[in-house]
């Protein structure tokens, strides 16, 4: 197992037990044996907040990250991924919401594989490149709607 995958279990696993967690990067890179750069890159790219997290620091001596995860109900959950989605996405943000929507249950399996595969490049492979990502947006938010 990479050292990214350990950090985001080890957080994961804290998270099960609390709504929010707060951590010192420094200490829990100590403890891993990794540089704290580590744990930054971790956060920044498992616990965003198209994957229903948000994250919180404090620098300096007495530091923190406080990482939390988003409750809404489901209705609430699916107007704010239309309303974050803007005029464009790219698939790895499209691929996080859906996925992050299947894991709050707000998506079922089978409506979470249609949504993967009609909003993947290769799905979209037809389009011009510079017009995919706006695309995307549109058939994804359209989905979001039908769905709630």
């Amino acid at each position: 197992m990479s050292i990214s995958a350990n950090i985001a279990r080890i957080i994961l696993e804290m998270l099960e037990e609390d709504d929010f967690i707060e951590i010192q990067r420094n200490e829990l890179a100590q403890s891993l044996g990794c540089v704290p750069s580590q744990i930054n890159y971790v956060i920044a790219s498992r616990f965003t907040p198209e994957q229903g997290y948000t994250v919180e620091s404090r620098r300096g001596g007495g530091g923190f990250i406080r990482i939390s995860r988003v409750s809404m109900d489901s209705s609430a959950l699916l107007m704010h991924v239309v309303n974050t989605v803007g005029q464009s996405i790219d698939e790895k943000t499209c691929r996080a919401h859906i996925l992050n929507l299947h894991h709050q249950d707000v998506l079922d399996e089978q409506a979470a594989k249609l949504m993967l595969a009609v909003t993947s490049d290769s799905g979209l492979r037809p389009l011009e490149p510079e017009v995919r990502d706006q695309i995307r947006a549109l058939l994804f938010k359209k989905m979001l709607l039908t769905v709630s």
